[in-house]
């Protein structure tokens, strides 16, 4: 019985274990199935609840872009005392007196086309110095970034349409003249007087390290894109000129063109995307972690300083100046024909230089009265201490041009009808290109001296002197023709 019992006893273990063994495995079989389900449902939970922090999160920017835009937490500005600032906060507005007379004698037909055009050049100066007030103004309630990204627009705004009306009126050669002396004029010149007199009084001074690398790729394709179609035609060539002026080789510029628009539009968009909403999270419109000290107090400067103007009444008198330099600007554009003939200046020169001009004379008049008012305050020793960060927002002004504007005004011929290509004259070309390299090997270790902006004025000027003399490429002005290739080439014979 003992042993019985101690057989049962061996045996009753033996099938419990066996019990739980298959208990074991059968809950080692179910497992996975349930864990998957007991996964799956924190992971939905999981994404949902990001999906629900990401929404709130966007919508507390929102709600934190519109208290800053419409000025709440700030000192309110009147109506009155914004419009009253945005008169009399430059002396250059003096010559806002220009604008009644630029347009008096536009329409005063008795009056010579050469005092028209002066007007019209001089009324367009304190309207280019109100969109830099209003930029700077509007980034106290945009923020730096979009506050930058708005004071190179408005700058850009005077010779975009400049280049509107000249598009609109067939002036396509000029037009394309223009184009490259703005881009060239913001590439060197402006620049180049800022690193000039700002580091007069400092042994260099620092350039944004983030977009300067960007801008070095930037620029380098904007200036490649001008290149690919000229040396496409050159390729053409293979030193048989006869037959490559014609409408169906304007044709394969005209489908290029339009295509390589396009591309540039998207490589502009992608980049403000990169510059404004950086990867990560929690990095739209905020300074990059590298900016320099400047830069980010500059930005403090911006959230606690208290602007001069009321947000709505700056955008009120943004859209009026706008308007009002839209119509100086086609008074000039319908001036420039009487003028050029009158005054024996080549075409090339008036574009590439005295145009773009326009957009550089109040800058210029600001720079030389703060070179003025710095010597002075040098004399009596008392000087104000130099800024560390250099002033480099005009090659931004040339991307924008070059990455937007361009390519924009391609499109917009494609739809009006006019056949404007980036089969641009040679020379041109050769200028843009050669103020690419000089001003990506200037800025590439991110730092400025007043001899390099010196180096960059000086070249602007070799490029004034050399453009004197320069009358055109022929071949590409028949292209440019608004009538057809073989009609242009026709009426060129006839004339000879």
């Amino acid at each position: 019985m003992a042993s019985q019992g101690n057989g049962l006893a061996h045996r009753h273990p033996t099938r419990s274990t066996d019990e739980e063994h298959g208990i074991s495995e059968l809950k080692t079989a179910q497992t996975p199935s349930d864990s998957a389900e007991n996964h799956a449902k924190p992971e939905e939970f999981g994404l949902a609840e990001e999906i629900e922090r990401g929404l709130e999160a966007a919508d507390e920017g929102i709600h934190r872009f519109w208290n800053r835009l419409c000025g709440k937490g700030r000192k309110r500005v009147s109506w009155t005392t914004s419009f009253v600032n945005m008169v009399t906060f430059s002396w250059i507005n003096v010559l806002l007196i220009f604008i009644p007379l630029a347009w008096v004698s536009h329409f005063m037909k008795s009056w010579a086309p050469a005092l028209t055009f002066t007007f019209c050049f001089l009324a367009i100066i304190p309207l280019e110095n109100i969109f830099d007030f209003g930029g700077e103004q509007m980034a106290f309630y945009l923020g730096k970034d979009l506050g930058d990204l708005l004071v190179v627009t408005l700058n850009n705004a005077v010779e975009a349409t400049l280049a509107i009306l000249l598009l609109t009126k067939c002036e396509l050669k000029l037009l394309q003249s223009t184009i490259i002396g703005v881009v060239v004029l913001h590439l060197l010149l402006v620049p180049g007087t800022a690193f000039l007199t700002g580091g007069a009084r400092i042994w260099e001074q620092q350039l944004h390290p983030h977009t300067s690398q960007l801008n070095l790729s930037l620029l380098a394709i904007g200036v490649m894109s001008l290149l690919l179609p000229s040396a496409f035609y050159a390729a053409l060539d293979r030193g048989n000129s006869p037959g490559l002026e014609s409408d169906h080789i304007r044709g394969m510029f005209l489908k290029m063109s339009r295509g390589m628009a396009i591309i540039l539009l998207v490589v502009y968009i992608g980049s403000r995307i990169y510059l404004h909403n950086p990867p990560g999270d929690h990095n739209a419109l905020l300074p990059h972690p590298n900016a320099p000290e400047d830069i980010l107090h500059q930005e403090q400067e911006l959230e606690e300083g208290d602007p001069e103007v009321n947000p709505w009444a700056c955008i009120a008198m943004l859209v009026v100046t706008i308007g009002i330099m839209a119509a100086t600007a086609e008074w000039l554009v319908q001036s420039i024909e009487f003028v050029r003939h009158e005054s024996n200046i080549q075409q090339e020169w008036f574009g590439l230089i005295l145009i773009p001009l326009v957009s550089f004379s109040a800058d210029g008049a600001v720079a030389i009265v703060f070179f003025a008012r710095y010597s002075v305050k040098l004399f009596f020793g008392a000087p104000s201490p130099p800024a560390t960060l250099a002033k480099a927002r005009a090659i931004d002004l040339s991307i924008q041009f070059v990455l937007w504007w361009m390519p924009f005004l391609v499109l917009l011929a494609w739809w009006i009808g006019k056949p404007l290509t980036l089969l641009f004259d040679f020379f041109e070309v050769a200028l843009v290109l050669g103020s690419c390299f000089l001003v990506n090997y200037i800025t590439a270790d991110g730092k400025t001296n007043w001899v390099e902006g010196l180096v960059m004025v000086s070249f602007y000027f070799m490029i004034a002197l050399v453009s004197w003399f320069y009358t055109g490429q022929v071949e590409i002005d028949v292209m440019l023709s608004c009538e057809s290739v073989a009609a242009a080439l026709a009426a060129g014979s006839t004339g000879a």
